[in-house]
């Protein structure tokens, strides 16, 4: 027993160390053009490779930007898409878990073999795929990340609904002569919300780091807007001469979803909710 106390709070002070780092990369990103000491997509080639100094931080790229500038513009795409697809992302799931499992029958029959069929394929597979039809670019990637996301928030919801519409309150609902919608709305969402964000948490990890991959392939964010995977792209053809071109983006990409996995890995055992490993 004392041992379990010792274990909980070790992970607490973890997420509030996790969520605290979260917090101030959000004010960052906020604060980044007020901050940023230099332009970040400003090309001086007099300045190329330059090391740390007062003006520049962290040095500078192979063509003369300014890599702390960069660093916290790119904060700003992979932080803010990924709050995107997500909040999209669960928003469509909710609503179509909802339809599913309140309505049952064929209606839930078929959306849920059709989110099957979709989560029989690896995700990034999916996305990869729907990039190369809608073509590269960071809004794109956004959308295939939606589309192939939301299933996944659909299948959890619709297995909460059908354990929540036979509850007591529920009925109680139906007896009083609610509608359907009011039922979902004011009964069933808020019951189910909690456990949603917290896995929410745990898939902004995965948001971040597709993003960055798809930016990484070139398939994502286009030059030379600033993005920590296209960072990490730029600077691989110095990583002999120049490593931190690479390491100061990937250590931002680590401590990002490390943070967001200790964060809501604590978060779902203080919850009870099992993480999706099957995803990939």
């Amino acid at each position: 027993m004392i041992a379990s106390i010792r274990t909980g709070l070790r992970s607490q002070k973890t997420a509030l160390v996790c969520l605290g780092l979260l917090l101030v990369l959000f004010i960052l990103t906020i604060l980044a053009p007020w901050i940023a000491p230099h332009d970040p997509i400003q090309v001086n080639l007099a300045l190329k490779l330059k090391p740390p100094s007062l003006d520049y931080p962290l040095g500078t790229d192979h063509l003369g930007r300014c890599i702390l500038s960069r660093l916290l513009y790119g904060a700003r795409v992979s932080l803010g898409f990924a709050s995107l697809i997500f909040i999209s992302s669960l928003g469509i799931g909710l609503f179509i878990g909802a339809i599913a499992g309140y309505k049952g029958g064929i209606v839930d029959f078929v959306l849920m073999r059709f989110c099957e069929g979709v989560m029989s394929f690896p995700n990034l597979v999916l996305i990869l795929g729907l990039v190369g039809i809608f073509g590269p670019g960071l809004p794109q990637v956004v959308l295939a990340m939606m589309l192939v996301q939301w299933v996944y928030y659909a299948r959890m919801f619709r297995g909460m609904v059908l354990s929540l519409k036979e509850r007591n309150f529920v009925t109680a609902a139906k007896i009083s002569g609610s509608s359907q919608w009011k039922i979902i709305r004011q009964h069933i969402i808020p019951n189910v919300l909690p456990p949603i964000v917290v896995m929410g948490t745990l898939e902004m990890g995965w948001a971040i780091m597709d993003i960055s991959a798809l930016s990484f392939l070139g398939l994502g964010i286009q030059p030379p807007a600033p993005e920590w995977g296209a960072m990490i792209h730029e600077g691989k053809s110095f990583i002999r001469s120049n490593p931190e071109l690479m390491l100061y983006p990937g250590i931002m990409i680590l401590l990002v979803v490390v943070s967001f996995n200790l964060l809501g890995e604590a978060l779902s055992d203080r919850f009870g909710v099992k993480r999706r490993f099957e995803k990939e």
